[in-house]
């Protein structure tokens, strides 16, 4: 359907997402002081995934929305990426930057290569190169998430991920996915890019719920129990306790009672005695 407001709007939702997705990771790496647990070739898969991307978006005729998306992707995934170097490999910033900045300048000389070359063909009406771009994005995007994924099965934990990243990203596939819906023309290779990290976010989703979320519902449900026993277990010893107690008649005596005990007492031993 050709809906130009709607394919704006939500493609700007999208991008606003992907322009923010990263930055939860990034402080939480920030705080850590560590980046145990996430992929640095994620990293780079992302960032090389932004320019077949943004090259595919912007000859395609995308809105501007979708158009810059694919450069936040890469330049917010080289500096999470340069955290990575930073906190787990333990480079000096000089370093970081000075490997990062050579990657961003072959990114933008490649992008810009390729979409003046692909607009030529497209004037030939040779499609075939368009598509490769859809096709590889995709593979990368979704290379990038699966190598976290391999991550999940070898430690049976989601680690060293921010969950809200996580659902920002999702938020802004979707957006973009349903973006494509309002373009003039169908687009299955656009609706297959973001479709297909969609669906892989969601995964991870799950494996947090399993691997993460449902073992600490059990520790609570579990300590909330052992504190319940423990309560009932000091309540039964408390009353057997009193109960082993002497009555109050042999606890509370008065002093004429006690007289009266020592003289019966007495005069059974000079009775005895006589």
């Amino acid at each position: 359907m050709n809906v130009p407001i709607a394919a704006n709007v939500l493609g700007t939702i999208g991008a606003i997402c992907w322009s923010v997705q990263l930055v939860p990771q990034i402080v939480l790496n920030h705080r850590r002081r560590s980046t145990a647990g996430l992929q640095p070739s994620m990293m780079l898969l992302w960032a090389a995934a932004g320019v077949p991307l943004g090259i595919y978006n912007i000859v395609s005729g995308f809105n501007v929305a979708l158009r810059v998306q694919p450069q936040v992707l890469t330049l917010l995934s080289l500096a999470t990426w340069m955290q990575c170097c930073y906190y787990g490999k333990g480079w000096p910033p000089s370093t970081c930057l000075a490997a990062a900045a050579p990657l961003v300048a072959l990114a933008a000389g490649v992008q810009a290569a390729l979409i003046v070359a692909l607009r030529i063909a497209l004037a030939r009406d040779v499609r075939w190169p368009v598509t490769l771009m859809a096709v590889l994005s995709a593979c990368l995007l979704a290379a990038g998430v699966l190598r976290h994924y391999w991550d999940i099965y070898t430690h049976r934990t989601v680690r060293g991920i921010s969950f809200i990243f996580v659902g920002i990203d999702a938020a802004g596939d979707l957006f973009s996915l349903v973006s494509v819906f309002f373009e003039p023309a169908l687009n299955v290779q656009g609706m297959a890019i973001y479709g297909t990290e969609l669906v892989l976010w969601i995964g991870v989703f799950a494996c947090g719920g399993y691997f993460n979320l449902l073992p600490w519902v059990r520790k609570g449900i579990s300590d909330r129990r052992r504190v319940r026993e423990e309560q009932e277990a000091q309540t039964r010893n408390r009353g057997i306790t009193l109960q082993d107690l002497p009555s109050s008649t042999s606890v509370f005596r008065t002093a004429s009672e006690e007289v009266d005990g020592a003289m019966r007492r007495s005069s059974r031993v000079r009775s005895m005695g006589g």
